[in-house]
């Protein structure tokens, strides 16, 4: 079994080098699969690229994918649609999540008793170190999916995922977000079509020299929840529907 783990970069050339030496070292560690690491470098005006091009000499399962504009799910979307890896997967460059939830992360779908599985900060047996004002507006805006679409996984926007293959492939055509938007969409779409996700606690701590600008974020995500709940009345994603596929049911990591 193949497994690839996507990381989507945009000018990190302060921290690319550092955190690429802590995966790869963890992985030849703790993954029992074969693995690549992909440097997705998106739009990058800094020295990003010519970082991930050195680590790619430097690292044999270390490759590199560049795309000339930025979205951390156009990288996403680029990456997994032209894999050939059994399991796709992400992370954050930051490494925010713990790594010792990756190995259960990949177990979980590798059972064949799911079809993704998601790293979540908000489960009851989580680790979370950050600010009020993001743990307010993460929160909040994880409530407003479960009242819009009635979704059971508890955090829609942890960059920690693993997906089959085949589900991703069966996805990704329908999921039109380029940006960070990218992992609620997809994660919705999969939920109502059948497809089984599985929940893990993670232990994450924030990274102070974060991306991702909060405000601006929570209103792209605002519109983007508003197209998906159109598109689902217009029957867009019928097609998708598991139909011999149990119910979603999120579990912890200690039940995988």
């Amino acid at each position: 079994m193949m497994v690839s783990i996507a990381i989507p970069v945009f000018n990190e050339e302060r921290q690319l080098a550092a955190s690429i030496a802590t995966l790869h070292s963890y992985l030849q560690r703790e993954c029992r699969f074969e693995h690549e690491i992909v440097i997705a470098e998106n739009g990058s005006t800094d020295r990003t690229l010519d970082i991930a091009l050195a680590l790619a000499q430097k690292y044999s399962n270390v490759r590199v994918v560049h795309l000339d504009q930025k979205g951390r799910g156009r990288a996403l979307k680029q990456v997994w649609s032209e894999s050939a890896a059994d399991i796709v997967s992400y992370m954050d460059v930051d490494l925010s999540t713990g790594l010792d939830a990756f190995p259960p992360l990949i177990e979980a779908v590798a059972s064949q008793r799911f079809d993704l599985a998601i790293g979540s900060r908000l489960h009851k047996d989580a680790h979370t170190e950050r600010g009020w004002r993001r743990e307010y507006i993460s929160r909040g805006y994880n409530r407003l999916v479960k009242a819009l679409f009635g979704m059971r996984f508890p955090d829609a926007q942890c960059g920690f995922k693993a997906i089959t293959r085949t589900a991703a492939r069966q996805l990704l055509p329908v999921i039109e977000d380029p940006g960070w938007f990218f992992d609620t969409e997809l994660l919705i779409v999969a939920e109502q079509c059948g497809y089984r996700i599985c929940d893990l606690p993670v232990t994450w701590i924030d990274d102070p020299d974060s991306r991702v600008r909060v405000l601006s974020t929570a209103w792209a995500d605002l519109k983007g929840l508003l197209r998906v709940r159109r598109n689902r009345r217009r029957g867009i994603y019928t097609d998708l529907r598991l139909k011999d596929s149990p119910k979603t049911t999120p579990l912890g990591c200690n039940r995988v």
